[in-house]
């Protein structure tokens, strides 16, 4: 199992944080997620490839920040 962190913008808000985070936990091989809006960071612990925790992210309408 691997842990990935995400930066993440668009999160407001409890709400933001848990529509991230129950999202996440939709996807297979995910199998912890915590997500601050404070901070803007997501982390995600599980077998899942960083890009598709990336996409779903975005496709609820945040936006994962790239290095």
């Amino acid at each position: 199992m691997k842990e990935l962190t995400l930066k993440v913008e668009g999160m407001v808000c409890n709400g933001c944080e848990n529509r991230v985070m129950n999202a996440l936990k939709t996807l297979e091989g995910v199998s912890e997620v915590e997500a601050s809006f404070q901070t803007g960071i997501v982390t995600v612990k599980g077998n899942v490839e960083q890009e598709v925790l990336e996409e779903k992210i975005e496709t609820i309408g945040f936006t994962v920040v790239k290095d």
